[in-house]
């Protein structure tokens, strides 16, 4: 293999040494000058020579190198990656393109990611630690744009947070972005939200402060408005082999039998028919976004450039957006299919030979059994971490159920799978909740499934069950009866409603709530990641309905701006912003220093025999901690029988025995062994 261009440091010494050469032919060409008691130019010239040759040396030096390292580590996958690249496209010519594309991303990295690749391939357990704490948040939303976000750092290490999930900030068309999601170009940043330079900033000072930097990658479509989508709308057929065209209605058929639709009411069906072309085109999502044909090895070479490029730009987590969609075959769902699976390894594999310090996040919204195998196997991993969703869902099922069974058995599933699998657990996100729960379960309890997702959506309307929660449906389906909910964690627990009513004994409760929530997500396995707001109880946003370019998606009521005027009151424990900030910061500082919340922590649940009750268990390197959450608005018993020794609350400090523990209503303890 070609070692491509010289980098810019050896290009620079190259001219330095052709300038000395040219110095020193002039001083040979003319009268020297001379200087009484100094050198000649001709002795200058010499001299420049001489550093240079040494300077070009050093630079060749470093490069071989690099080199080096780059070889190696290709040599370690090398025969992998040809493998499972020959078996999706069996073409030679592509794949040696991908490994040249490959040096030349690797060579171009800079040399303080280089660094910190190295010492992450020394310390690959490095974001398994229990001081790793996400927020996620859009820039606009939380600081205007990037130059603003690189402001608020301060802020964001005051959170404990070290690690930035920035939302979709990549270039998109006004009114058809999908939220950020429909990219016209993956190496253009939208302009109201800064440049491809702001970004290198910030993620640079982000890693001088130790936070680490995420951002979504969207791999199954883009917009119309890229570049291939418009060439390939112009009948250019090496770019409409980039995407699904069909000048006929049959193919589109066969499709729509076996695969389902993302949005049946917003944007129904799977294809859409451009009148201008006279074809349909294939859009799972929304009909600007085109799905991107991974069966044509240019759109996954292409795709990989864009992956590198933006990994050099100093992410640290490349969130791969709709991961189960990315491969289609007819007489298929198009999901979760096991060339989906060739290709996320492919990219784990290009990862690790070029920027190891890089992490694979998949976002797989679906059941466990579907979610699991994303992470690989420990011998052949794909997804370094994934989002655990089902157990989101079943915690907000347990609120309104004040019913901790399906939410223990939830976590069993999950507390039983290898501990080299990482989840992010988070409460609320940018997106809406889908009531993905597992009725086979629920349907042995007496609920059926239409009737238990209309009472969920009914009680976090606020319409049923003794309900103070608030919020709004998405995409409500009248046919099957199916919607999802979005709304804030906060309003979700009774802020909004006591605020509204000003009610001082519904907010204590609202914000008890709240704090009940985390300090339980803080007690799963994995890594905790809030949404911005959420660290100061920030309440829905309705005035998105008064923007024509967000008032028919009501997943903008959980994504309002931050209110910094609110936040400002985080340091007063009078407030609830004081209150949420304070209780969190104190959970936080817990989690961070009892090694018991590392992921590989042994993590269990213990029957409290009582409904409303939930009990985990962490133990590691021989300390044990006993957690306790009352998912109730009554006072409860934990009818729990841990008489091994002696216990302290740690969020007290005061003594306690895990026997028979009262719980006052949506209280929680967190029980550490002392002897």
């Amino acid at each position: 293999m070609g070692k491509g261009k010289m980098n810019q440091k050896a290009a620079a010494l190259k001219e330095q040494k052709a300038a000395a050469q040219k110095s020193a032919q002039a001083g040979k060409a003319g009268k020297p000058a001379q200087k009484k008691g100094g050198r000649t130019a001709a002795d200058k010239a010499a001299v420049a020579e001489t550093t240079g040759r040494k300077a070009e040396a050093a630079g060749k030096a470093a490069e071989e190198g690099l080199t080096k390292i780059f070889e190696e580590r290709l040599h370690r996958h090398h025969d992998e990656l040809r493998w499972l690249y020959m078996e999706l496209y069996e073409n030679d010519s592509m794949f040696a393109e991908l490994c040249d594309q490959m040096y030349q991303f690797y060579m171009e990295r800079n040399d303080e990611l280089k660094k910190l690749d190295t010492n992450r391939e020394k310390d690959k357990e490095w974001y398994k630690k229990n001081d790793m704490l996400g927020m996620m948040f859009y820039i606009d939303n939380f600081a205007g744009n990037m130059k603003g976000v690189q402001s608020k750092l301060d802020y964001i290490e005051q959170c404990n947070v070290n690690y930035i999930h920035l939302m979709p900030f990549l270039d998109t068309p006004k009114g058809r972005s999908d939220g950020g999601y429909a990219v016209a170009d993956f190496r253009k940043v939208q302009e109201q939200l800064g440049s491809m330079e702001d970004l290198e900033a910030l993620t640079a000072a982000c890693h001088k402060k130790g936070i680490n930097v995420c951002m979504d990658f969207v791999m199954n479509h883009t917009s119309e408005d890229h570049e291939w989508a418009q060439k390939a709308r112009q009948g250019d057929g090496e770019y409409m082999s980039r995407y699904f065209f069909y000048d006929s209605w049959d193919i589109p058929a066969q499709y729509e039998k076996t695969v389902p639709q993302v949005f049946p009411t917003t944007a129904p069906g799977n294809f859409t028919w451009l009148e201008d072309i006279g074809h349909y085109v294939m859009t799972s999502f929304y009909p600007y976004q085109w799905d991107l044909n991974y069966r044509n090895p240019r759109v996954f070479n292409d795709m990989m450039y864009n992956f590198l490029y933006l990994a050099n730009r100093g992410i640290d987590i490349i969130r791969i957006d709709a991961v189960p969609y990315i491969w289609k075959e007819l007489n298929t769902p198009c999901r979760n299919l096991q060339q989906v699976h060739t290709i996320v390894r492919m990219m784990r594999i290009i990862g690790e030979i070029i920027c190891p310090s890089v992490l694979l996040l998949g976002e797989v919204v679906m059941e466990p059994e579907k979610v699991v195998p994303y992470f690989g196997s420990v011998e052949k991993p794909e997804c370094h971490m994934l989002y655990n969703v089902t157990t989101m869902a079943t915690t907000w099922h347990t609120v309104a159920t004040r019913n901790v069974k399906l939410l223990k058995r939830q976590l069993d599933i999950v507390n039983g799978l290898p501990k080299e699998y990482v989840f992010l657990n988070y409460l609320r996100c940018h997106d809406d909740i889908g009531w993905g729960l597992d009725y086979g379960t629920l349907q042995t309890e007496g609920f059926g499934e239409r009737s238990h997702k209309q009472y969920l959506n009914d009680y976090f309307q606020g319409y049923a069950g003794d309900s103070t929660s608030r919020g709004e449906l998405y995409n409500a389906d009248p046919v099957t009866g199916d919607a999802r909910f979005c709304g804030t964690t906060a309003s979700m627990c009774g802020i909004e409603k006591a605020g509204f009513e000003q009610d001082e004994a519904a907010m204590e409760r609202a914000v008890r709530m709240d704090l009940m929530l985390h300090a339980y997500m803080f007690m799963q396995s994995g890594i905790p990641v809030l949404y911005s707001g959420d660290e100061i109880g920030q309440v829905n946003d309705y005035t998105y309905k008064e923007d024509p370019d967000k008032a028919a998606d009501s997943r903008y009521i959980h994504r309002g701006a931050m209110n910094w005027k609110l936040a400002e009151n985080r340091k007063d424990p009078d407030t609830v912003e004081g209150k949420m900030f304070q209780g969190l910061a104190r959970l936080e500082q817990i989690r961070r220093s009892e090694k018991v919340f590392m992921t590989e922590a042994d993590t269990w649940t213990i029957e409290t025999w009582d409904d409303a009750v939930l009990c985990i268990g962490r133990y590691f390197e021989g300390e044990k901690l006993i957690g306790l959450f009352n998912f109730s608005e009554y006072d409860r018993t934990a009818w729990i029988k841990e008489a091994d020794g002696e216990y302290v609350d740690l969020l007290t400090g005061s003594k306690i025995q895990p026997v028979d523990v009262k719980m006052p209503a949506y209280g929680f303890f967190y029980m550490k062994k002392i002897s």
